[in-house]
């Protein structure tokens, strides 16, 4: 009832809607979230979360009760990506920077984590390259594996100078020089510690001899307990037993779906199925902050939750059905699960963070405070066929006052590929469903969430079934009359990206105009920088290989399903957005096709972001896109 009686206070605090729907201005979809990254403290008396508007970038701490500041910092110059408490007084913070390295070409996506003590208000690198034993060079300082049971230190994994990846302790209350904890060896990729700080397990990857395996050191000394010969990782260890006896492992089962089991680390045993679901997968695991596990969250438009614990079940079913018209998600908690703090959205909701506390939901902040409901687009669940029977799940974002009659679309496919969308205020999608589009979000083959199958039948399919299932979905929305052919519009972001150029190429009849942000063109130039990346017999490269081509390289099928060789075929505008820091597709994949849609006398536009990366993370570069978006769909109309 308490659920019940708060949820009613929340909706009298929306914005309530005017008899037309209004035009947003393209500013407020291009601003980052106002508030974001919200963590609560362990006794949940306080609440820290970022704060960014056009002034200021911000972490605050304040009050959960009361909503008084108790602290805050400046976080513009190191930009984190999340954020926990250590204790009452103490965060910790993953940062990532796009940096030189002295000695090294190029630029590089350098993380690591930095901690803020409540009591001095000043920032501090837990693990810095300050220590002569730590080899110069690494981009990934900012693991934490876990915390020291007095709370003093963070458990971090880096390598030292002989090439060796060890696990070390970090002050978090103040800079000092890491202390080694346990070595590693080259190939190790992750540690697991247990009681008393002591280290329970290791995981270790060697990618010339395709070996993958865990070492329990229960014993005192190490002892094979897990090992598979893969060409890259397929068996996912995401956390800890309550016990911290086995590790939790992540393994598509024999239904088909990935699941989780549990690896003893006493005598190697695989049990049953902890957590598995025949109609879902298991999205990620629901962790403390030494990485035990609680639960597990399952794929799907919408999350829903298990855990051990059957009470917990019981509550967040409660807070389910108080929540129906919304996307509730969990977004921190403590330990003892009597605070929950979730992110919704969903009808007339562009985002609000909710506390749940002594049985109750209290707002903590809106999102996007600018957003008025009249402005936020309704999204339903659908699907259609594709040509050979396959089923393809489907968000439509429909533009709100509109009759679905004959409606511009426009077609955006997810990025990954092997990903999917979810329910949500997707602010891409909301902005062009403002303007009057009807946006599709097909769940292709090749997408995770919807089965192994499903993701599966991707395999080897770029520029082909997946192209078709793009296909198809327009084809069928136009056979429903919901869709006008002579209006539509194919927009993505990295692999997105790539499937909008594919379909400016392939099917260059149906899209009136083209937008790829982020966006492949030339797959075999992908595989040759993804090997210079990361060298020729990396895991990644088999990845890539598998996902492409199905796992058997062939360079002519790579060079025929790319759009830079057929820019002939091109008769749609075309927008290129690419961030010039772009460390997942470089941005020359966007700058090499601009060349050669020029050549050809196309139309089109290339946007390079300074300084911008895969992501549109910025404030700026998020504004400069959908700026650019707003002139390029303007024109097109």
């Amino acid at each position: 009832m308490r659920i019940l009686t708060m949820l009613a206070l929340l909706f009298c605090m929306l914005p309530l809607a005017h008899s037309k729907a209004e035009l947003v201005p393209v500013s407020v979809y291009g601003k980052l979230e106002n508030k974001s990254m919200f963590a609560v403290s362990p006794t949940g008396e306080f609440v820290a979360y970022r704060q960014t508007d056009s002034e200021n970038d911000l972490v605050l701490v304040m009050r959960a009760d009361d909503g008084e500041i108790v602290g805050g910092v400046n976080v513009s110059d190191v930009n984190p990506n999340t954020l926990y408490f250590v204790d009452e007084d103490k965060l910790v913070m993953v940062v990532t920077q796009n940096k030189r390295i002295l000695g090294y070409k190029g630029r590089h996506e350098v993380s690591y984590a930095v901690g803020f003590n409540l009591n001095n208000s000043k920032l501090f690198q837990l693990l810095s390259l300050g220590s002569s034993e730590l080899t110069a060079g690494q981009t990934n300082l900012g693991r934490v594996l876990g915390m020291s049971e007095d709370k003093k230190f963070a458990f971090m994994p880096a390598y030292d100078n002989e090439g060796n990846y060890n696990l070390y302790r970090a002050r978090v209350d103040k800079r000092s020089r890491p202390r080694l904890h346990k070595r590693g060896t080259f190939d190790t990729i992750d540690f697991f510690v247990g009681e008393n700080d002591e280290l329970i397990a290791r995981e270790r990857f060697n990618s010339q001899f395709k070996k993958h395996t865990i070492e329990s050191y229960l014993s005192g000394k190490w002892e094979v307990v897990f090992s598979e010969e893969t060409d890259y990782i397929t068996t996912g260890f995401v956390g800890i037993t309550p016990d911290k006896k086995s590790l939790v492992m992540s393994k598509t089962g024999s239904n088909g779906l990935r699941s989780y089991y549990s690896l003893s680390l006493v005598d190697g045993k695989i049990t049953e199925r902890l957590f598995s679901r025949e109609d879902k997968t298991v999205e990620r695991a629901i962790t403390d902050v030494n990485r035990i596990i609680y639960g597990v969250e399952y794929s799907g438009f919408k999350p829903t939750y298990e855990f051990f614990d059957d009470k917990l079940n019981a509550r967040m079913r409660g807070i389910a059905t108080a929540l129906p018209q919304f996307t509730t998600r969990i977004v921190d908690y403590t330990d003892n699960w009597d605070n929950i703090v979730f992110h919704a959205d969903g009808t007339d909701n562009a985002g609000s963070y909710l506390m749940y506390k002594s049985g109750a939901l209290s707002l903590l902040a809106k999102t996007r405070p600018d957003i008025i409901a009249d402005g936020i687009a309704s999204v339903t669940i659908s699907e259609y066929e594709a040509r050979d029977g396959l089923i393809i799940p489907t968000l439509l974002t429909y533009p709100k006052k509109i009759e679905a009659k004959n409606l511009p679309a426009i077609m955006m496919p997810h990025g990954g590929p092997e990903s999917y969308d979810k329910m949500g205020f997707d602010y891409l999608a909301q902005y062009f469903a403002n303007r009057g589009y009807l946006v599709i979000q097909p769940q292709f083959r090749g997408s995770t969430g919807f089965g192994a199958e499903h993701t599966l039948l991707g395999r080897g399919e770029w520029g082909r079934k997946m192209q078709d299932d793009l296909t198809d979905g327009v084809n069928h929305l136009v056979s429903k009359g919901i869709v006008d052919p002579s209006k539509v519009c194919i927009v993505g972001a990295s692999y997105g990206g790539y499937a909008a150029l594919a379909g400016a190429v392939f099917t260059p009849d149906l899209y009136k105009c083209v937008i790829s942000i982020n966006g492949v063109s030339d797959l075999p130039e992908m595989m040759r920088f993804s090997r210079m990346e990361y060298g020729k017999r990396h895991w990644v490269i088999a990845l890539w290989d598998d996902r492409m081509s199905g796992g058997d390289f062939d360079k002519d099928l790579l060079e025929q399903i790319s759009p830079i060789n057929h820019v002939e075929k091109v008769k749609a505008r075309v927008l290129l957005i690419h961030g010039e820091y772009d460390e997942v597709v470089p941005w020359q994949q966007s700058d090499d096709i601009y060349d050669e849609l020029r050549e050809a006398d196309k139309d089109v536009t290339f946007v390079k972001l300074s300084k911008g990366d895969h992501y549109l993370s910025s404030a700026e570069n998020r504004m400069k896109a959908m700026e650019a978006i707003e002139a390029f769909m303007s024109e097109h109309k």
